[in-house]
């Protein structure tokens, strides 16, 4: 029931038209009748500082950044918790009673969280990383203070490789794993690395949609190595059908979207997302 009293929260990238975020929240919201309501609104990144002072016009709650504004947001907080610090990302906004911006990201407890529930072990054992954005920063950080003994990053020669070596330094430096970074045109050590790894992550837009590629061939898929793909839409990306094919075990990113908006979720309200409910009415059939 949306009335005078009800406050908004959004979800702010491009594309977001198949995002599973607005029914998950409002599904949570409605079951602890909280006065909240969610909304997806598709803008560009040169278009950001304007949208973040909107929604603080508007006494908007909260909000959620998707693919490609995580990083882009980070100047435009006013706080930043230490785990963004690190990562250098943000995915959830929480616009305080005072006026001031708190950035955070929960993308890396979304997805530690769901390898965990799927009894995937990484402590002690290297995990390949594909990409760098504001995802990947997220989950390499919580990757290494959870326990990973080496994370082998991968990625293209662009703007977002400098960023990715600062990534790995702070790692390294500051928790016990190793953190690297590896050219995403080096077949060859993506070859290697796969080989000596217990989990492979795709943290990049490759397959997502309609797009057939994957940045993995498929005879890189080695036996014993989990999968995860942290697109969900597709369900099934031309990744995870290779991994399958392969008798690997594998899985998307529905998981870790519940759980990282779980987090978001407590941020914004102070309380507990129903999981099994919301897994049950907004993820059954996706």
């Amino acid at each position: 029931m949306i009335d005078g009293k009800t406050r908004l929260i959004c979800l702010l990238g491009h594309p977001v038209a198949h995002s599973l975020s607005p029914a998950m929240h409002n599904a949570a919201f409605e079951k602890l009748n909280l006065p909240y309501a969610y909304l997806a609104i598709d803008i560009l990144p040169e278009d950001l500082p304007a949208a973040v002072q909107s929604l603080k016009t508007l006494h908007f709650r909260g909000a959620n950044l998707t693919m490609p504004l995580k990083t882009a947001v980070l100047p435009l907080c006013d706080e930043l918790s230490l785990v963004s610090q690190v990562a250098g990302s943000v995915n959830t906004l929480l616009y305080r009673d005072d006026g001031t911006l708190f950035g955070t990201t929960t993308d890396g407890v979304g997805l530690t969280r769901s390898l965990q529930n799927q009894g995937v072990s990484y402590a002690g054992k290297r995990v390949t990383l594909l990409g760098a954005g504001g995802a990947a920063t997220a989950i390499a950080a919580q990757l290494a203070v959870d326990g990973a003994a080496e994370i082998a990053i991968f990625q293209r020669k662009s703007k977002s490789f400098e960023r990715a070596l600062s990534l790995a330094h702070k790692i390294s430096s500051h928790t016990a794993c190793r953190a690297f970074v590896i050219d995403q045109a080096d077949s060859d050590a993506m070859k290697s690395s796969l080989q000596k790894s217990a989990v492979l992550i795709n943290a990049t837009n490759v397959g997502m949609g309609t797009d057939p590629s994957s940045l993995v061939p498929e005879d890189f898929l080695v036996p014993g190595l989990f999968v995860y793909d942290i697109i969900y839409e597709p369900a099934e990306t031309p990744l995870l059908r290779a991994a399958r094919e392969r008798g690997l075990s594998a899985s998307n990113g529905k998981d870790m979207l519940l759980y990282q908006g779980a987090a978001s979720f407590r941020c914004w309200t102070g309380q507990e997302m129903p999981t099994d409910y919301v897994r049950q009415k907004v993820f059954a059939g996706n």
